[in-house]
């Protein structure tokens, strides 16, 4: 029941990959952009190389950027500010949707994208509060949902889910991570967007068909696939 699947990268190497899938596979698009993770040895000459990737009709956002403060011996906080700030005005002089990776950092994540010229993408695999999705749909922006909402401790994501506009809202897998029962601890793939999709479906109290085609529609919408 896939029927498109947008194809993100983490770095200049996998930005490669995913527009070679996009490339040879008619139902896949991709994303381009550097991970904040991955931005260590980043230079200004990678920006250019992306604004080139970006001329592919294939690619349909930039992505996955933004900030990831969890793990202590990963870029520091000012460098990864510094090259996601660099590419939200990329992605701005380019017109295009964003793909933001928030963990740890969601309020620096969120005062940077305020500040940006950038009103238009989505936040992916959402982990914060319903107050601050309802801030960013505000701003122009999806709420992307993953597997995580059908986890028994999912209670601030259901809140979240319960809370926002369903046309505001997209379905995702972070394959190959957070799978969601009955496969957790196997490796995530697009085909589980459908337990993400049922969950939410539960919530919205809507048919599960129903709530595939919104979403699907919304997906088509932000990422300006016809």
């Amino acid at each position: 029941g896939v029927d498109f699947i947008i194809s993100s990268c983490d770095s200049m190497e996998s930005a490669k990959k995913a527009m070679a899938l996009a490339e040879k596979y008619d139902f896949i698009y991709a994303n381009v952009g550097v991970h904040p993770s991955e931005v260590e040895d980043m230079t200004e000459e990678d920006l250019k190389t992306l604004a080139k990737y970006a001329e592919n009709p294939k690619v349909v956002a930039i992505g996955e950027i933004g900030l990831d403060y969890h793990y202590d011996d990963g870029p520091s906080k000012e460098k990864q500010q510094y090259w996601f700030k660099r590419q939200l005005d990329l992605t701005a002089d380019l017109d295009m949707p964003v793909v933001v990776h928030s963990r740890d950092a969601a309020q620096d994540t969120f005062d940077i994208i305020k500040a940006s010229r950038v009103r238009k993408g989505l936040i992916h695999a959402f982990s914060g509060s319903k107050e601050l999705a309802q801030e960013y749909i505000k701003m122009g922006f999806y709420i992307s949902v993953g597997g995580v909402v059908t986890f028994k401790n999912a209670k601030k994501l259901v809140d979240v889910v319960e809370n926002i506009p369903i046309d505001k809202i997209l379905v995702e897998t972070d394959s190959p991570y957070l799978t969601p029962p009955p496969f957790r601890g196997r490796r995530n793939d697009p085909s589980k967007t459908q337990f993400v999709a049922e969950e939410i479906a539960r919530l919205k109290g809507l048919d599960v068909n129903e709530f595939c085609e919104i979403t699907f529609n919304n997906g088509k919408r932000v990422f300006g696939i016809e």
